[in-house]
């Protein structure tokens, strides 16, 4: 059976919820050198919104609600599992988190690709993983 595959393009952006705004903006434009796209504060929702474009090009939603409930789990939670970023140098973007106050934790290698891998988290607890792949 012959059928026409979907048109997709690839992701358009990856959105998170924060519990503390501040200290997730500053996480975001100062550990991961994000840069701000656009920012609203929707006061009917007491809710921030944050636009963001990771280096590389990859576009977060940063939301903010009052009380958000937390993560059930640490990463097996139902759902997104966790955010990934490739890096061409994955000993440089090491170097650097830890330098901004980024615990990653020790490199592994993927047993099925053979690639070097860490993973470190947000402020809420979002884990996010460095894949070292070719450029």
């Amino acid at each position: 059976m012959s059928e026409e595959r979907l048109p997709l393009a690839g992701v358009h952006h990856v959105a998170l919820i924060t519990a503390d705004y501040p200290r997730a903006r500053r996480f975001y434009l100062e550990v991961l050198d994000a840069e701000i796209l656009h920012e609203t504060y929707r006061e009917a929702r007491d809710s921030h919104k944050l636009d963001l474009r990771l280096p590389g090009g990859t576009r977060l939603e940063l939301f903010s609600f009052p009380s958000p409930p937390p993560r059930p789990s640490y990463p097996e939670a139902c759902g997104l599992r966790h955010l990934a970023l490739a890096t061409p140098d994955l000993d440089a973007c090491v170097t650097r988190l830890e330098a901004r106050g980024a615990d990653p934790e020790p490199i592994r290698v993927d047993e099925g690709t053979g690639a070097r891998f860490t993973f470190f988290s947000d402020p809420d607890g979002t884990p996010i993983e460095l894949y070292e792949a070719a450029s």
